[in-house]
C-alpha cells in the first residue's frame, strides 16, 4: 500500500532541521515574550497602583490636617473643604464607623475594609454644627470589606490592611487604641481597593484611610479615594498591544530562523546531492564541494573528501589485488594443465615432479590469498596465548630441511610474547623464504629481548633492499626481481602477509640493511609481561 505523496512531503518538510530549528526558536521566543509581557504588566499595574495610593494619601492628609488644625468651637464637618468628588471621593467617620461628612454627590463606598455605618452621627457638643450639610453616603462597606454590596470588586490589596506592615486593622486603628495626639494626624496610612458611586456613576478607586484627632480630643477616620480608571486603561491597552504584537514577532522570528537555517544548511544540501551523484555513478574520483569557510560544514566537507580519497584508494587496491591474484593463479594452473595434457597424450613424457611442484605452488598461493582476505576483514588472534618466541623459532628452523643455505639461529632467553603461534610461525617462514631466495651463501635469525619488546631478526648476505624500496616490498604482489621470484615460486605476498600479521599483534615489521650488506627484516612484538 502506497502512502499519499502529500503526507510524505509534509512529514519530510516538518521533520527537517530547518523546520525543527524554526519551531524551536519560535517556541523559545514565545515563552520569553509571554514571561516578559506578564512582568511588564505586573510592574505597570504596581507602579500605577502606587501612584493612586500617593494621590489618595495626599487627599486624605489634606482633609485630616484641616480637621486637626481647627479650633474646637469652630469645628464644623459640614463646612470642610473636600476635594472634587469624581477625582477624590472623601468621607469622614468617627471611631464607631458613623458617618460625619461625605463629599457632595457621594452615594456609596464599598470594598474599603471600613466597618459599615447605617446612621448619621449627631452633632457633638462644641462642634458648632452637624453633618446635615452633606448627603449621607448610603450603603457603606460591609463588615469584612470585600466589596460584595454592589461595588466593582477589589484588587489584591483589597483587604484594607496597612501597607507599612505595622499591624493596624482595616479601619486604620491598632489594637491598643493608640490614637493620634490632640491636633495631630496618624503616622501610618491604610490602603485598600473598592468602588464608589458618585452622582449615580460607579467606578473603582484606591482608598487611603488615616486617623486624625481634632482639638476637642475626638479621633475620626478620613477616607479619600483615587480613581483606578487610568490604571485599568493603561494595563488593558498595554496588554492588547502585546497580544497584537506577539504573533507578528513570532512570525518574524520564525521567518528569520527559517531563512538563516536554510542559508546555513545550503552547503550541506550540496554535499548530499554530490554524494548521491557519486553513489549513482560509482565514480569515486569525484569530490564534494568544500565551502570557503571555517565552520563545521566546511570540516564535514573536507572529512567527506578525505573519506572518498581513502575509499577510492581502497577500491583501487582491491582491483589491483584481484587482477594480480588472477594473474598469479593463471600461471600455475596453465602449467599444470599443459603437463597433464602432455601426459594424457604421451604418458612417457609426463613430468610428475613438475606437476606436483605446480600443485604445491598453487596450494600455497590459494592459502596466502585466503589469509590476506581474513586479515583484510580485521581478523585478530582468537586466543592470545603466551609462548616463547625463541622456542617457536627453534621448532620452525629445525623443520626446514630443504633450504639452500643453512639457517644460523641465535636465541636468547626471556622472549615470551602473546598471540597466535601459528600466524607468527607463518611470519618467520615467510621471512626465511625471502632470505633463502636472495642470500648469496648464509642466512641468520635471532630472537632477543629489548626492553618491553621482543625482536625477531632475519638477515642474509644477498644484494639487500634499496632504501627507496624498503616500504614498497611490503606491498602485495611486489617483486623487485620478477623473473627470479617467479621461477622460485614467489608471488610477492609473503612480506605483505608478514607485515599484516605483525600489525594485528600490535607489532611492527621493517626492512633495513644487515651488517654483511644484505637485507635485514626485524619483527618487533610487545613482550608478554
Amino acid at each position: 500500500m502506497r502512502r499519499p505523496v502529500g503526507r510524505l512531503v509534509g512529514r519530510r518538510r516538518f521533520g527537517s532541521v530547518r523546520a525543527k530549528a524554526s519551531l524551536g526558536a519560535t517556541a523559545v521566543v514565545a515563552v520569553a515574550l509571554v514571561a516578559a509581557g506578564l512582568a511588564v504588566l505586573l510592574s505597570l499595574r504596581s507602579n500605577l497602583t502606587e501612584q493612586a495610593d500617593r494621590q489618595a494619601d495626599r487627599a486624605a492628609r489634606e482633609v485630616a490636617l484641616d480637621i486637626a488644625s481647627q479650633v474646637p468651637d469652630r469645628v464644623a464637618y459640614a463646612d470642610l473643604e473636600l476635594p472634587d468628588e469624581e477625582d477624590h471621593p472623601v468621607r469622614v467617620t468617627d471611631e464607631d464607623g458613623r458617618l460625619l461628612v461625605a463629599g457632595e454627590g457621594l452615594e456609596r463606598i464599598s470594598g474599603t475594609g471600613v466597618r459599615a455605618a447605617g446612621e448619621r452621627a449627631t452633632a457633638r457638643p462644641g462642634t458648632g454644627g452637624t453633618a446635615s450639610g452633606s448627603r449621607q453616603a448610603e450603603g457603606d462597606d460591609d463588615a469584612d470589606g470585600d466589596g460584595s454590596d454592589g461595588g466593582h470588586g477589589s484588587d489584591d490589596d483589597g483587604d484594607g490592611r496597612d501597607r507599612n506592615g505595622d499591624g493596624r486593622d482595616g479601619d486604620g486603628r491598632d489594637g491598643d487604641d493608640d490614637d493620634p495626639a490632640v491636633g495631630e494626624i496618624g503616622d501610618t496610612t491604610a490602603y485598600g481597593s473598592g468602588s464608589a458611586t458618585v452622582d449615580g456613576d460607579s467606578a473603582d478607586y484606591r482608598f487611603a484611610t488615616i486617623e486624625a484627632t481634632d482639638r476637642a480630643g475626638e479621633t475620626v477616620l478620613v477616607q479619600a479615594g483615587a480613581p483606578l480608571a487610568d490604571r485599568q486603561s493603561a494595563v488593558r491597552t498595554t496588554g492588547l498591544a502585546m497580544l497584537a504584537g506577539l504573533p507578528v514577532l513570532l512570525l518574524v522570528v520564525g521567518g528569520v530562523t527559517w531563512l538563516m537555517t536554510r542559508r546555513a544548511l545550503r552547503p550541506v544540501e550540496g554535499i548530499r546531492r554530490e554524494l548521491a551523484a557519486i553513489t549513482a555513478s560509482e565514480d569515486l574520483s569525484r569530490r564534494v564541494p568544500e565551502p570557503a569557510t571555517h565552520d563545521e560544514v566546511a570540516r564535514l566537507a573536507r572529512t567527506t573528501n578525505e573519506t572518498l580519497t581513502a575509499l577510492e584508494a581502497s577500491v583501487e587496491r582491491q582491483r589491483r589485488f584481484v587482477a594480480d591474484a588472477s594473474h598469479e593463479l593463471r600461471s600455475p594452473i596453465a602449467s599444470l594443465r599443459t603437463q597433464l595434457e602432455v601426459g594424457e597424450a604421451h604418458p612417457a613424457l609426463l613430468d610428475v615432479p613438475g606437476a606436483v611442484a605446480d600443485t604445491v605452488r598453487l596450494q600455497r598461493l590459494a592459502a596466502d590469498l585466503l589469509l590476506l582476505a581474513r586479515l583484510d576483514a580485521g581478523e585478530r588472534p582468537v586466543r592470545a596465548a603466551r609462548f616463547d618466541l625463541g622456542a617457536l623459532a627453534h621448532e620452525e628452523v629445525s623443520q626446514r630441511t630443504a633450504d639452500r643455505w643453512p639457517v644460523v639461529l641465535d636465541v636468547r632467553p626471556g622472549a615470551e610474547v602473546a598471540g597466535s603461534s601459528g600466524q607468527l610461525a607463518r611470519v618467520l617462514d615467510n621471512l626465511l623464504d625471502n632470505a633463502q631466495r636472495h642470500a648469496a651463501g648464509s642466512v641468520t635469525a635471532s630472537v632477543r629481548r629489548s626492553g618491553a619488546t621482543v625482536v625477531l631478526a632475519v638477515a642474509d648476505d644477498g644484494p639487500g633492499v634499496p632504501e627507496a624500496e624498503r616500504e614498497r616490498v611490503f606491498e602485495r604482489f611486489v617483486r623487485l626481481d620478477d623473473a627470479r621470484s617467479r621461477d622460485d615460486g614467489g608471488a610477492g605476498l609473503g612480506l605483505a602477509i608478514a607485515r599484516d600479521v605483525a600489525e594485528r599483534h600490535g607489532g611492527t615489521l621493517t626492512a633495513g640493511r644487515a651488517e654483511r650488506g644484505g637485507a635485514l627484516f626485524e619483527l618487533r612484538l610487545p613482550a608478554a609481561d
